[in-house]
């Protein structure tokens, strides 16, 4: 689909160059002197290098046209995360570099959405909250300012994230996914 470089935003995919892109920034740029212009910096899904491309306002760019299914997960072994298509029942699995740090994230039939690219799969999207166990963490200071009152915990599955002085070791939180932050205490 092809859509004006006007319309580009951060996290869609474009294909380019005979390779696929991921938007990790857009900026419109208008100078005082000659036409607007849209610049781009991308991560190619393939090869895994950026590029940074400046597109004309009037110029169309390729919008890639993704498929999403949702998907229960299973298990993991050793390379590799297996989930299962709730209605068919069709298994898939998928490298664990695919899926990167958030794989940790991953619970029994957690329902995700995995995004294909002509019966490819491109990549995984989870819920934007999960709810962890806090295996350790620090002991609060007395007297520490507001501003700087969190403190690194350990989660059950591995992640370190920063949490309030008020958690302990064994309280259950919500995470956001997103961006691995603490969100609220169960």
């Amino acid at each position: 689909m092809k859509i004006n470089a006007v319309e580009i935003r951060v996290g869609m995919l474009l294909e380019y160059k005979n390779d696929l892109w991921q938007v990790l920034k857009t900026q419109h740029v208008k100078p005082g002197k000659g036409g607007a212009f849209a610049q781009v910096e991308m991560k190619s899904l393939n090869k895994n290098t950026k590029l940074n491309e400046r597109f004309r306002s009037s110029e169309n760019v390729e919008k890639a046209s993704l498929d999403e299914i949702n998907y229960n997960y299973l298990y993991e072994d050793e390379n590799n995360y297996f989930f299962i298509d709730p209605k068919s029942f069709e298994q898939i699995d998928l490298k664990k570099n695919m899926v990167g740090e958030k794989g940790k994230l991953l619970t029994e039939n957690l329902e995700v959405s995995i995004s294909f690219h002509n019966n490819l799969p491109i990549f995984v999207d989870l819920p934007n909250q999960v709810k962890c166990k806090i295996k350790n963490t620090d002991v609060a200071l007395k007297g520490q300012t507001v501003s700087s009152s969190y403190k690194p915990a350990t989660l059950d599955n591995g992640l370190s994230i920063q949490v309030p002085p008020f958690i302990e070791a064994g309280d259950e939180i919500i995470v956001d996914t997103r961006n691995l932050e603490y969100v609220k205490k169960i």
